[in-house]
């Protein structure tokens, strides 16, 4: 005997009965009919028409199949859903309802008129970039590709690096993790920086920010007089500070303008006329750092100063052996260009020199320039810088306290130093 569909849906609705798997339901048709059985797909789509409550056999037609379950009422229900839940599935609705997924899709195209909209979310990009006012940062093309790329720029103030969360908190983080490690190629130090930052822990990511957005709120705070007021209690804390500065010696006369005061009519009187040169006058420019309880070597300075020669010939063959004499020291230096170059700040990443932030325009604020003082009346400079008395200079070290006060006091205006 030859056994049809509905046969099998018998045998498939025993089974079902028995509590029998799929699976075991499967095996046992396999087992008896062979290559005759059943697919797995009917035997599923079987077992889901008796959960439901369905106990024909027989073939209804497609069309009235989906005319008994497409009613008013049906409808309403799943219009609720949908009201209910946007994002309600097909299963979802078919365990609610008990309805088949094509009368269920019938409802929702051709009587609610609904169709399932999948779309990529892809909220508008806004980006917040900082960084320091390097001339290659703001610069017209990079603004302009910036500007291009929707990439919002977090203004900078200038001459404040202590207010760049990199160079005062987080590269700090970084090298202290490498320090002492020696690398062989450009390669492995690369790697070496790559996997130090991703091995920094997320808490100190945070705490980077977070000290931060109180450096920047005490800035606001303070109105520009945040590095006064945040150093107006130091007081031995200036010993281990070494101020550095460059000044010329003229050899002759002041190659400034000279002023001459007369009345009216005293234009053409010889008695007020100097005589100057037309040039420049020769001069020397010398270099030097004093800490307290201690002095660099003078050094000679010929021509103009960059960021080369002031590498080349002052910081790396004097600073470094000076400062490798004192404990801890944090070096000093004004705002000058070959000063702040980018060689130059990279120098002093490389040699591990922890540099003052220092005020622009603030040269009352440096000890140095008192030094230069004593010494301008001096003829032999050398020896005029050997023999300033170091009592001197531990002297224009402590007033330090004194300078920062008067600074604050005065709300950053002019000192009578």
């Amino acid at each position: 005997m030859e056994l049809n569909r509905e046969h099998f849906r018998a045998i498939i609705y025993y089974n079902f009965q028995r509590q029998l798997s799929q699976q075991e339901c499967l095996a046992e048709l396999l087992s008896v009919f062979g290559n005759e059985a059943p697919h797995q797909s009917t035997i599923s789509r079987w077992y889901g028409e008796f959960k439901r409550g369905r106990v024909s056999l027989c073939d209804d037609s497609r069309v009235s199949a989906i005319k008994t379950a497409v009613t008013q009422e049906n409808v309403d229900a799943v219009r609720k859903l949908i009201v209910e839940d946007r994002h309600v599935t097909y299963r979802e609705i078919e365990a609610s309802l008990k309805i088949s997924k094509t009368s269920i899709q019938k409802m929702l195209h051709e009587e609610l008129g609904v169709r399932k909209l999948l779309r990529k979310i892809n909220p508008k990009r806004r980006i917040i970039l900082h960084q320091d006012n390097a001339s290659s940062h703001t610069a017209q093309k990079t603004r302009k590709y910036l500007t291009e790329e929707n990439v919002e720029l977090l203004d900078h103030p200038p001459y404040s690096p202590d207010l760049s969360p990199n160079d005062l908190f987080t590269l700090p983080k970084i090298k202290n993790r490498l320090r002492g490690q020696r690398f062989q190629s450009l390669e492995e130090t690369v790697d070496a920086f790559k996997n130090a930052v991703l091995d920094l822990p997320a808490n100190e990511w945070n705490k980077c920010f977070e000290n931060w957005f109180e450096r920047m709120q005490m800035c606001i705070n303070l109105r520009g007089e945040y590095w006064c007021r945040q150093r107006s209690l130091w007081d031995q804390e200036w010993n281990s500070i070494v101020f550095s500065d460059e000044s010329r010696f003229c050899l002759g006369m002041h190659d400034g303008r000279a002023r001459v005061r007369r009345r009216r009519g005293e234009r053409r009187n010889p008695q007020f006329f100097v005589e100057r040169h037309v040039h420049h006058t020769v001069g020397v420019m010398v270099w030097g750092a004093i800490a307290y309880g201690s002095r660099s070597p003078l050094i000679f300075i010929r021509g103009n100063m960059n960021a080369q020669r002031y590498i080349h010939e002052v910081l790396e063959p004097h600073l470094l052996p000076y400062l490798d004499t004192l404990a801890d020291p944090t070096f000093q230096q004004h705002n000058a260009r070959p000063h702040v170059a980018r060689v130059t700040i990279d120098f002093f990443q490389h040699n591990d020199v922890t540099l003052l932030p220092w005020p622009p325009r603030s040269p009352d604020l440096s000890p140095i320039e008192h030094v230069w003082n004593m010494m301008v009346l001096r003829e032999e400079l050398v020896v005029a810088w050997n023999e300033i008395p170091q009592e001197d200079i531990d002297h224009l070290i402590r007033s330090m306290l004194r300078r920062v006060g008067e600074c604050v006091a005065h709300q950053g205006a002019s000192t009578h130093y």
